[in-house]
C-alpha cells in the first residue's frame, strides 16, 4: 500500500470530529476515545487543543503527527503575537498548516485537522487533509464518526444561527457518533471561541445541552 493510501486509511480510522460556525463566534468539538485498531488505547485523549486566546484546532489520524502540526502552529502563533503586536489572522495560520502538510506530502503527516477561530473579519473554521488540501467550512466533521455527526449538522445547521442557539446540535452529534462509531466514544468536549476567549464547557454544561438537544 503507498504512503498515500496509508494516511487516507489511519484518518478514517477514528475520531468525531466537528467545527462549525456561528454569527457570534465558533464551536468545535470531539470525542475523547484514541485507539490502535480494534484496542482503546486511551479513554480520555485531548483532540481540541487551543492555539491561542482566539483560535483552536481539532485533530483526527495518527496522534504523533496531529501533535508535531499542533506545535508548529502554535509556536508560530505566538511568534506572529510578539512580532506584529496582534493575532495572527486564521487564514493564515490554516495557510501555514497546508503548506506544512502539502511540504511532507511524499511521507505525509497522516492527520485531517480543523482550524476555527475569530478574528477582524469574524469567523472561520478550515478544514485540511493530510496532503494539505484547504476549505473554509461553515459546518464541517472529520473522522470515522464524520458520517453520522453530519446526519444531525445537515438536518439542523442554518446560517445565522448563534452559539447557544447551535450548541444543542453539536452536543447531539457528536453523543450519535460516540454510539455507533465504535472508534469514537468514552467522553467529549466541547470548545467555544468567541470576543471573549477559548473557552471549554465544564461537564455539567454538556449534560445540560443533551438535554436541551433531546
Amino acid at each position: 500500500m503507498s504512503q498515500n493510501n496509508v494516511a487516507s486509511q489511519l484518518v478514517l480510522k477514528g475520531t468525531t470530529t466537528i467545527g462549525v460556525v456561528c454569527t457570534d463566534g465558533v464551536i468545535l468539538a470531539s470525542d475523547t476515545r484514541v485507539t490502535m485498531g480494534y484496542y482503546v488505547a486511551h479513554k480520555f485523549g485531548k483532540k481540541v487543543y487551543k492555539i491561542d486566546d482566539h483560535m483552536g484546532m481539532t485533530i483526527a489520524g495518527t496522534v504523533a503527527d496531529a501533535q508535531r502540526v499542533v506545535d508548529i502552529l502554535t509556536a508560530n502563533a505566538q511568534l506572529y503575537r510578539i512580532n506584529l503586536n496582534r493575532p495572527m489572522p486564521i487564514s493564515s495560520a490554516a495557510r501555514l498548516v497546508a503548506n506544512l502538510l502539502f511540504s511532507a506530502r511524499y511521507i505525509p503527516l497522516a492527520t485531517q485537522v480543523l482550524v476555527g477561530g475569530i478574528d477582524d473579519t469574524g469567523p472561520h473554521v478550515y478544514n485540511l487533509d493530510p496532503y494539505g488540501s484547504l476549505t473554509e467550512e461553515k459546518f464541517v466533521s472529520t473522522g470515522s464518526g464524520s458520517p453520522i455527526a453530519y446526519g444531525i449538522l445537515e438536518d439542523k445547521y442554518r446560517e445565522g444561527m448563534t452559539i447557544n442557539e447551535m450548541l444543542p446540535t453539536i452536543a447531539k452529534a457528536v453523543n450519535a457518533a460516540m454510539k455507533r462509531d465504535v472508534a469514537s466514544g468514552n467522553s467529549y468536549n466541547i470548545i467555544v471561541i468567541d470576543s471573549g476567549g477559548y473557552r471549554d464547557l465544564s461537564d455539567h454544561e454538556k449534560s445540560s445541552l443533551l438535554k436541551a438537544g433531546s
